[in-house]
C-alpha cells in the first residue's frame, strides 16, 4: 500500500486548507479511527461519528476509558494498536499535548492521514506526520468540512426551512 494518494494534492500550509485538498481527502479514505469518542450522545464526538457513519465511512471508536463496549454498533478499542485493521485515517478528539503521541501512533499504524479536530494544533507533530508521507490537518472537523463540501447543511438547521434569513411577518394574537 501507497503511504500517500497520488488523488490528494500537498499542503503547502496549515494556516489554510484549500477546499481540493480537504475534498481529495474526504474522498480517498473509506475508514476512520476516532481517538477519544465518546459514548454520550450529547458529546460532539459521538455527533461526528453518527453523522460519518450515515455517509458511509467505516468508523472504529477508539477510547482506553470508556465502559461502553460499543458506540453506535462499532466495538471500541483502547487503543490503535489493538485495532484488528488498518485505517485510512486517525481522528484525533483529544487535545493538543495528547496529539503528538497520539500521531505517533497514527505513523506507527499506517495510516495515510492524521486529523485534529477543532481546537487541536500540534505543529511538531504534523511535521513528524508529513516527514513519514502522511497528509495533516489541524484544528477542523471532518464532518462539518464534509457538510460544507458537499452541500448537506441541513444537519445544522440550514437548508431545512427551520432557519432562514427571511423576515417572517409578526402573526397577530387576536
Amino acid at each position: 500500500m501507497t503511504r500517500v494518494s497520488s488523488q490528494i494534492p500537498r499542503c503547502e500550509s496549515h494556516e489554510h486548507y484549500p477546499d481540493s485538498y480537504l475534498r481529495a481527502i474526504l474522498n480517498s479514505i473509506k475508514s476512520i479511527a476516532m481517538i477519544g469518542v465518546s459514548a454520550d450522545a450529547t458529546r460532539p464526538s459521538h455527533f461526528a461519528m453518527k453523522y460519518l457513519q450515515a455517509r458511509g465511512y467505516q468508523i472504529y471508536p477508539i477510547n482506553p476509558v470508556t465502559p461502553a463496549r460499543e458506540i453506535l454498533g462499532r466495538t471500541v478499542y483502547p487503543n490503535l494498536e489493538e485495532l484488528p485493521c488498518q485505517v485510512d485515517m486517525v481522528d484525533i478528539f483529544r487535545n493538543s499535548k495528547a496529539a503528538g503521541p497520539l500521531t505517533n501512533e497514527a505513523i506507527e499504524h499506517r495510516a495515510r492521514v492524521v486529523w485534529m479536530q477543532l481546537g487541536v494544533i500540534n505543529f511538531e507533530a504534523a511535521q513528524r506526520a508529513e516527514r513519514r508521507g502522511l497528509h495533516v490537518v489541524m484544528n477542523r472537523c471532518p464532518k462539518i468540512e464534509y457538510a460544507r463540501l458537499r452541500g448537506e447543511l441541513s444537519w445544522f438547521g440550514i437548508n431545512s426551512r427551520t432557519l432562514s434569513s427571511q423576515w417572517q411577518p409578526i402573526k397577530s394574537l387576536n
